[in-house]
């Protein structure tokens, strides 16, 4: 095999001697990982991305048994940007082969890039992952499944985190409440779906189907990471998953919004409105409070993207009592919708502890209904899921500090 950045002269051990910012992988070191791969320009380029622990992002790789060929080795390599993913790794310098390395940290829990810590399962049968991260911050993960009249699961859909905690501080949000703590990696993006696809085969008999961007932090402020997760998640390689299936959602920034209609992004769009007017909006949404962020910078960004895309938007929608679900708030939200084409996602809230909002009441939501209705706006209402293990919308945060 040709590796770029090779020297073939052998060195007094006999072995090939790598150019300069190889650092130890050897040659029988690419030959071993390319077998593996398939792939030997990305078995390359993931040396150069990671460094001096390229060897060990590769054994993990390998040994953890996450044979997923070209798009698996991406996400280590994204990962290996990860400054905070390289400070996780302590390792010796004096083992020089793939074999010594599979036999000595095999199970070394510092091979994985996010450890699960904890996982719980709801009455209805949604399961929730806490996983740490080699920062040792931890985000969490959902798994909720559609049962059928039969029992059977016919849609299995991951709630992926995409940041550690919230910068956005949305009144209603416990995610809110942590503020902004980090960022995540595209590897570590996918491999809450990869351990949430194992599980939905353990548990259902059947892989996800679905993904949406809806768990901790705002994914359009971890823009390039997201849309990285997503190329890997929809390889053929990989869990091979239509980008149909998969929803992105956004509190509104609408620059960022019209990014992703330049990008041509593959999956769906939906929008966290809550509220159908710059005042109620930015009382419970303080990103509304900013001009470039505001419900007609929304709407520009909204036209923008329908007319780039020709795609609908999804408008996610929160009642709470007393604030937001009046009749005349469905009126106006009705006018929203008709920005572009759209349908609306109500949901119901869940209380989170400390925060002084409430569920509307189920006449109201179906009298807010009614109206959408007769407004001629496509409506769903999407039922809470995990409100008992605090795996629902909105209820997404853990106590570290």
């Amino acid at each position: 095999m040709d590796f770029p950045g090779f020297d073939e002269t052998s060195s007094d051990a006999g072995s090939p001697v790598p150019a300069e910012g190889w650092h130890h992988v050897t040659l029988s070191d690419m030959e071993f990982a390319t077998s593996k791969s398939g792939n030997e320009m990305l078995v390359a380029q993931l040396v150069i991305d990671a460094g001096p622990d390229a060897h060990k992002e590769l054994t993990e790789y390998m040994v953890m048994g996450m044979d997923l060929g070209e798009a698996r080795l991406k996400a280590f390599s994204e990962n290996a940007r990860s400054k905070n993913h390289q400070d996780g790794f302590r390792w010796s310098q004096d083992v020089n082969s793939w074999e010594a390395f599979a036999s000595q940290f095999v199970t070394d829990p510092r091979l994985r890039f996010q450890v699960k810590v904890e996982q719980q399962q709801a009455a209805d049968q949604t399961v929730k992952a806490l996983f740490e991260l080699p920062s040792g911050r931890e985000a969490e993960t959902v798994l909720i499944p559609a049962i059928d009249e039969r029992g059977e699961a016919r849609r299995l859909t991951v709630c992926v985190s995409s940041e550690v905690g919230c910068a956005m501080g949305c009144e209603f949000c416990a995610t809110g409440l942590m503020g902004f703590r980090e960022n995540l990696t595209p590897g570590a993006i996918f491999d809450q779906v990869w351990h949430m696809n194992e599980v939905a085969q353990e548990r259902f008999g059947r892989p996800v189907t679905n993904v949406v961007f809806m768990g901790m932090g705002e994914p359009l402020l971890n823009y390039d990471a997201v849309l990285s997760s997503i190329d890997i998640l929809t390889d053929e390689d990989s869990l091979n998953l239509s980008a149909q299936k998969i929803t992105v959602s956004t509190v509104g920034l609408a620059r960022r919004i019209k990014d992703l209609a330049d990008d041509r992004l593959r999956a769906n769009l939906a929008v966290s409105l809550h509220a159908p007017d710059n005042e109620t909006r930015s009382r419970i949404m303080p990103v509304n409070e900013a001009e470039k962020t505001s419900l007609p910078a929304l709407k520009e960004a909204i036209q923008y993207y329908s007319r780039k895309t020709g795609r609908p938007v999804t408008y996610e929608y929160c009642l709470f009592k007393g604030v937001n679900d009046s009749e005349a708030d469905a009126r106006n939200l009705a006018e929203v919708a008709r920005w572009a084409p759209s349908k609306v996602n109500l949901l119901m809230y869940n209380p989170v502890e400390g925060l002084n909002f409430e569920r509307t009441s189920e006449a109201q939501l179906d009298r807010f209904v009614q109206v959408l209705v007769e407004e001629g706006i496509t409506v769903t209402v999407r039922r809470s899921r995990g409100q008992d293990i605090d795996a629902a919308c909105g209820q997404l945060a853990n106590d570290e500090g």
